[in-house]
């Protein structure tokens, strides 16, 4: 059997920073981008009552558009406005940015798998659905 190829990605873990001088956050979601695949997809999941319970005072609806506008982005559709309609390695280093608001990523890491929607589903679960 020949060895399973590997595809090496960068992925940032999606987080909602309440309260920005606190520093304090919750991971929502998961961006991953594989060059050599042509993939760029997020996976956001929020648990409305982990963060109502940490941010009673946020506006959740707000939060989701929000968080649609990054995968909108992501899949490159009209929704997420011009940024939509960059190349994906463009689209990543723009949603990765830093930046001083609500919604923030974490900074850029790397990891490496033959299936990049599988490690983004698992990414997803490891690092962002409740223990």
């Amino acid at each position: 059997m020949p060895p399973t190829p590997s595809v090496w990605y960068s992925y940032a873990v999606v987080r909602v920073v309440p309260r920005v001088e606190r520093g304090e956050f919750l991971n929502v979601g998961v961006i991953l981008f594989a060059r050599t695949e042509h993939f760029l997809s997020a996976c956001i999941a929020i648990d409305r009552p982990r963060l109502r319970a940490f941010a009673p005072d946020l506006d959740v609806a707000t939060i989701e558009r929000h968080l649609d506008a990054f995968v909108a982005i992501c899949e490159g559709r009209a929704a997420g406005g011009p940024i939509a309609r960059l190349t994906p390695s463009e689209r990543f280093h723009w949603l990765t940015a830093p930046r001083s608001a609500v919604i923030q990523t974490s900074p850029v890491h790397i990891g490496c798998d033959a299936d990049p929607r599988a490690a983004l589903d698992a990414l997803c679960a490891t690092l962002v659905h409740p223990v």
